[in-house]
């Protein structure tokens, strides 16, 4: 294994947290100018991928005096914790996504959540086969899961950009809201992930070999199969067992 692999890992963790973190800001910019809901939940959404990147981070920097048990359990609380955070966020853009709906508050087409739509668009996919590539190389679970959570927000980011150019070019201002109760939905399905298994949504063994979970006692998780069928075309997915 090439000596430079880890360091690449970490500076992809470093990569997402730093891209999302700009992400979130203009996305939560852009929908409060506009009064889009569907673009500030994008933007909290983003905020959490910050977090999740985080962990990575923690995942792949080294620790000294501390085993990798402890690393693992301490891991899986502070995941929880954010799976919390997931749920609240989640019944946030839910009542605002369903108030907008039924008052028929309007919100106005917005050409930098446009651009934030299309760079998301184009970078998340982008990022994904470089994490899924370096964690095959790695033979890391946790950075390949990364990469899918890379994926996801990809396939967020499509839906976002469906919503506000449908508002944009046609008017339908009614795509804005909707979307919103679909980011909702994938905050709340990802926050039960996180508070059921300990872990971000992306993570099928939170970095463990099957050999560590063995050691613990624990039993060896499949991946999640959320996003198999979507990305099972892309370099690095073999055949589905």
């Amino acid at each position: 294994m090439p000596a430079n692999l880890p360091r690449q890992a970490l500076l992809l963790s470093y990569f997402t947290v730093g891209y999302n973190a700009l992400e979130c800001l203009l996305a939560l910019l852009a929908g409060y100018l506009s009064g889009s809901i569907a673009l500030v939940g994008f933007g909290l959404d983003s905020l959490l991928e910050s977090l999740s990147g985080g962990v990575m981070i923690w995942r792949f920097y080294p620790h000294r005096g501390r085993s990798e048990a402890e690393e693992v359990r301490l891991e899986r609380r502070a995941v929880k914790i954010i799976g919390y955070t997931f749920f609240l966020l989640a019944a946030y853009i839910f009542y605002e996504s369903a108030e907008k709906l039924i008052l028929a508050e309007i919100p106005r087409p917005s050409l930098l959540g446009l651009g934030v739509a299309v760079v998301s668009s184009i970078v998340m996919p982008a990022l994904y086969l470089v994490k899924f590539r370096t964690g095959e190389s790695l033979g890391s679970v946790s950075l390949k899961a990364d990469a899918k959570q890379s994926l996801a927000c990809g396939a967020l980011s499509l839906a976002l950009l469906l919503g506000l150019g449908l508002n944009y070019l046609f008017g339908l201002w009614q795509a804005d809201p909707i979307i919103g109760l679909l980011i909702a939905f994938f905050l709340a399905k990802e926050g039960r992930r996180a508070v059921k298994q300990g872990k971000l949504c992306t993570c099928a063994a939170c970095g463990l070999s099957s050999a560590d979970q063995a050691s613990e006692g624990e039993p060896e998780l499949p991946l999640p199969q959320d996003f198999d069928d979507l990305i099972s075309g892309l370099p690095g997915r073999g055949p589905k067992p």
